[in-house]
């Protein structure tokens, strides 16, 4: 029983891999589930508070990734017309699978600085920080989820 629990722990720690970079998976949460599982094993390897200070990590990071598009969109340039395309184009696109999430937000930020601007330059600007922004979430994803991995492994 152990080992099948430290399989699945470690199964569910590279499927939230694999979801920090596929939009419509939630990688740390199923990472996340993965530690939780090694509590079940006969000693349980981690402490209340640490799991505590993981999930408040993985709480953060979800929150963060629906404003790393937009705090992108803004640190290039990005207007109150670009962050709101941004915001409404991942919301809008959300619905279309990965490629959605991904140039959903692109899409209306440089739709929403085309409307209050009318210049293609500082609209694709605006609209390449999201894409940044998206880049830099996913990569803040993949950096929790390697760790909890880590933590599963040095657990066995």
């Amino acid at each position: 029983m152990e080992w099948l629990l430290i399989i699945a722990g470690i199964v569910l720690a590279v499927i939230g891999i694999a979801g920090s970079i596929l939009p419509l998976i939630p990688g740390p949460p199923i990472a996340y589930a993965g530690l939780l599982l090694q509590q079940l094993r006969n000693d349980a390897p981690f402490g209340t508070g640490f799991l505590i200070f993981w999930a408040a990590i993985v709480v953060v990071s979800l929150v963060l990734d629906y404003f790393i598009p937009i705090w992108g969109t803004k640190k290039f340039g990005g207007t109150k017309y670009g962050v709101w395309g941004c915001t409404l184009g991942f919301i809008a696109a959300f619905w279309l699978g990965p490629w959605g999430v991904i140039l959903g937000p692109f899409a209306g930020a440089f739709i929403g600085e085309m409307i209050a601007q009318q210049n293609s330059n500082i609209a694709l600007k605006a609209a390449l920080g999201s894409f940044v922004g998206f880049l830099a979430g996913s990569f803040l994803k993949l950096i929790i989820c390697f760790f909890m991995l880590y933590y599963i492994v040095t657990a066995i």
